[in-house]
């Protein structure tokens, strides 16, 4: 029986992983594609920053409800759905010319399809086959793979954008993302029945309630919307920020790797370490580390070396948030609403990622500059690092009278 559940846990460990770096890394490669669309459909950089800052939107808001069916159905058929809707989507970006095509899209269809093919419902399913004390290192292990997707598959997209141009690679990501479908039958008796979890059986609502309540969640959800914020924002437009200082664009194209390579390794020893200290403390350290990072970029001479040496910095911090913050939902509420109340945190990493995005454009067209989004960065950086410091990864005492 215990062989059986680890045969189990390591295919939908691995199956979660190379998903994963499917979607991530078609994801990570978007920021590429900003200055050829706009120029060929003759948009603002706005316009693209919009449509991706809503499609972070879009996965946020519907990643509760997704990761609510996912709880309840199972991963497999909610992965079915967002695998399709992540191709439509792609296919979309890759034919459409207009920007209301471009909003729909990569906005609300690819937004949807990443809140059935990413974190909230990926970690769920493998949490639920792994043991609590190996809990944090595979959520790491599975981090660390999705961000060699970002690392294999942005250098990818560049040589086939220089090809053929930006629709011939879009279409091709196209094609890669299908590979999301059979990966998706493995889940297939992933859901909220393993012996890994307890019997409880709270209601939704009930559920819901108390982790809205719960200081440590609120704290932990201010965090992540900090890590929404830098993520979004420097994925999107560190390549146009790079280009606005006279450096050339694949210099923003290596940087975005060398971020997605060393995320390889950030995210691998995040998990390793969340098994082994506080994570809450962990966090705090790393939206520390990412103010020094960025005050490092805005106060030394701009160059090729010192881009990349801010890459490397920022890509050792870039994911690793994910497996402590997703860890620590575990720990207060245990696996059985993961999925759901992973979704909630993760919606608040969308809003700030939707800032990040959008502000970002808007920011550079009224000013012509991004020093201002810089700065607020670096704030919320700091904030992030003290709202984290408080938690403690104590379960919570659910109320069984109202359970």
């Amino acid at each position: 029986m215990n062989n059986a559940l680890n045969q189990k846990a390591f295919w939908i460990l691995t199956a979660g992983s190379l998903m994963l770096a499917i979607t991530l890394g078609i994801r990570h490669a978007f920021g590429v594609f900003l200055v050829p669309m706009s120029i060929d459909n003759g948009w603002g950089r706005e316009t693209f920053g919009f449509a991706i800052a809503l499609q972070n939107l879009i996965w946020g808001l519907s990643q509760p409800v997704v990761g609510h069916y996912a709880d309840k159905l199972g991963a497999k058929p909610v992965m079915l759905v967002g695998g399709l809707l992540y191709a439509l989507g792609l296919f979309g970006m890759a034919t459409g010319h207009s920007s209301t095509m471009l909003i729909i899209s990569s906005g609300f269809l690819i937004g949807i399809g990443l809140a059935g093919t990413t974190f909230p419902v990926i970690f769920g399913a493998i949490s639920r086959v792994v043991p609590a004390e190996k809990r944090s290192f595979a959520l790491g292990v599975s981090m660390s793979i999705g961000s060699l997707g970002q690392f294999v598959l942005l250098p990818l997209s560049i040589v086939l954008l220089d090809y053929q141009g930006w629709s011939y690679s879009l279409m091709m990501l196209c094609v890669l993302s299908l590979f999301i479908l059979p990966l998706s039958f493995i889940f297939s008796a992933s859901k909220n029945n393993s012996s890994n979890t307890k019997n409880v059986t709270h209601s939704t609502p009930f559920v819901l309630k108390s982790a809205l309540n719960s200081r440590a969640f609120q704290l932990l959800c201010l965090g992540f919307f900090v890590c929404g914020f830098h993520v979004l924002f420097i994925a999107t437009h560190l390549p146009g920020y790079l280009t606005s200082h006279g450096l050339s664009a694949m210099s923003g194209s290596i940087a975005l790797a060398l971020i997605g390579l060393f995320n390889i390794f950030g995210s691998y020893f995040a998990g390793v370490l969340g098994g082994r200290y506080a994570k809450p403390k962990l966090l705090s350290a790393i939206y520390f580390s990412r103010m020094i990072a960025i005050v490092f970029l805005l106060a030394i001479p701009l160059s090729e070396i010192t881009v990349y040496l801010f890459a490397a910095m920022m890509g050792l911090l870039w994911l690793s948030t994910v497996p402590l913050t997703n860890g620590i939902v575990a720990s207060l509420f245990g696996v059985e609403h993961m999925a759901m109340l992973g979704g909630i945190v993760f919606l608040s990493h969308q809003v700030g990622a939707f800032l990040g995005g959008w502000l970002g454009g808007s920011i550079y067209d009224l000013n012509g500059s991004y020093d201002l989004a810089w700065f607020i960065a670096i704030g919320l950086a700091l904030f992030a690092a003290a709202v984290n410091l408080p938690i403690k990864e104590e379960a919570h005492h659910w109320d069984e009278h109202h359970g």
